[in-house]
């Protein structure tokens, strides 16, 4: 069921148009992100929910009621901020009971509550203690504390941990994520971040120049983007020419970087003969051999290694081929002894599923 409806929502500035008719549907206790480079319109539509701007025109349904013209403060909702916004004045547990002193609770309950929500974010020793005396990380857990005590409709936040250094960004992931599922508050998250959007959402709406590029799961958003801008800008991805050189029932033979062939279902008859567009695959998708592996369906091609980066846990290798395309591959680390590499100038095999791959066509 959706707690939050966005109908064709505009937003200008002066000549510029921030927000491009956006429509969006929202479900009660999601995880919701919305993911996009600085500009691309996601602050402004989240502070339009939250009241800070008001649409030039559309529709911001709250439990099916159009909350558009309410003032910030008469939304059943709360922001969290990238400055966390906490009292300096007040300990811990009196910037966690304020929103609710506001709202007149009796002292008892408001004890409780406060007490309840200190529990769940671990900060039992760290009450009395205040905003100066935490760590970045603790005065973030107060902040969404103070957020969720009076168990808002929803939780807006705004790139809340860009100010937090990168092992703290990954412990909040968890954080996040376990005091979402256990409020049950569905959250509407802004971040820039790919990797954090994957991480924490139940789906995604990838946003560019004010309108939603494509809206699904996080796995749907990684493996099967749907246009060239969201491929390229969700982590990394090899996007090769292609152009459909034979057509058949329900499959087209791509010919892809002047390389290789590739046949994949077309079910729908999409793509005609001549079509053209790009094959998005993913480097982890790529395998590299020293020898050539025949199997039905594969394409398999020599290269040359161009270079290769060494990340750990895994290696990013770049392939030449003979017509000068460069494909990205990335080989897991995962044998128990030291990983072994290719050295630049190796010849290798290259192996290419056609299902771990899409066709874009735009």
């Amino acid at each position: 069921m959706a707690i939050l409806e966005l109908k064709n929502i505009v937003k200008q500035f002066a000549d510029y148009t921030a927000v491009n008719g956006v429509s969006l549907s929202i479900e009660q206790g999601e995880f919701f992100t919305l993911l996009g480079p600085s500009g691309c319109g996601k602050t402004t539509l989240l502070r339009m929910i939250a009241g800070f701007e008001s649409p030039d025109s559309g529709q911001i349904l709250l439990d099916g009621k159009d909350i558009k013209d309410l003032p910030p403060e008469k939304r059943p909702l709360h922001t969290v901020f990238q400055s966390y916004a906490l009292f300096p004045h007040m300990t811990v547990r009196d910037n966690i009971a304020f929103p609710l002193k506001m709202a007149k609770w009796n002292k008892s309950a408001i004890n409780e509550r406060v007490n309840e929500q200190i529990s769940s974010v671990q900060l039992e020793r760290f009450a009395e203690r205040y905003p100066h005396e935490l760590s970045g990380g603790q005065r973030q857990r107060v902040a969404i504390a103070r957020s969720l005590v009076d168990r808002p409709k929803l939780l807006l936040l705004d790139e809340p941990l860009s100010a937090l250094d990168a092992r703290l960004r990954e412990h909040m992931h968890v954080e996040l994520v376990k005091m979402q599922e256990k409020s049950g508050v569905t959250f509407v998250y802004v971040t820039h971040d790919q990797s954090e959007a994957l991480a924490l959402s139940s789906r995604v709406a990838v946003m560019n120049h004010g309108i939603v590029e494509q809206l699904g799961t996080p796995r749907e958003i990684y493996s099967r983007p749907k246009t060239y801008y969201v491929a390229d800008f969700i982590g990394k991805c090899n996007l090769l020419k292609a152009k459909v050189s034979h057509s058949a029932a329900e499959h087209v033979t791509l010919s892809i970087a002047d390389s290789f062939e590739l046949t994949i279902a077309n079910p729908e008859n999409k793509f005609n003969l001549g079509t053209e567009g790009w094959f998005a695959i993913r480097p982890e998708k790529i395998k590299a051999n020293w020898d050539p592996r025949v199997e039905d369906g594969i394409a398999n091609f020599k290269a040359k290694v161009k270079g290769y980066y060494y990340y750990g846990d895994g290696t990013l290798y770049e392939f030449l081929l003979e017509n000068g395309t460069v494909i990205q591959c990335m080989l897991s680390n995962n044998r128990p002894h030291q990983a072994s590499f290719f050295e630049d100038n190796d010849e290798v095999y290259i192996s290419i599923n056609p299902l771990a791959g899409n066709f874009l066509v735009e």
